[in-house]
């Protein structure tokens, strides 16, 4: 049996690098993007069906729920925007060892913060 594999498996305990977080984020990011598509497709839809659905639509949305869905949304486009500017920064060569890889997912965090926090102020401001 061999002596040095890993005994304890859960991901909750294990100290990922913080590339790796940038990387699982990324991912979740971008499952939320596709799934709120049907969102705004459907308020599209409404919104483009008559002055009334407009209307009301336009009145729901100065509610706050749907506002902090608005707000996660840009959230998560900003996010994964940025990421993804990361990974195409990182195909043409740029920041591919250990340390580039580490400024480069501190600089997503850092812009991806600044974008989340001023689309906060667009929305409630």
């Amino acid at each position: 049996m061999n002596k040095k594999r890993p005994v304890n498996l859960d991901i909750g305990t294990m100290h990922l690098p913080i590339t790796a977080y940038v990387s699982i984020l990324h991912r979740i990011s971008g499952v939320v993007l596709f799934a709120i598509v049907a969102l705004f497709l459907w308020m599209l839809d409404s919104s483009l069906s008559s002055e009334e659905d407009f209307n009301s639509l336009k009145e729901c949305m100065t509610s706050l729920i749907p506002q902090i869905i608005i707000w996660l949304s840009l959230a998560a486009l900003a996010y994964h925007l940025v990421a993804g500017l990361r990974h195409m920064v990182m195909d043409f060569g740029f920041g591919e060892t250990l340390k580039g890889g580490q400024l480069g997912a501190k600089i997503v965090l850092i812009l991806s913060a600044l974008l989340i926090i001023l689309a906060g102020v667009w929305i409630w401001v």
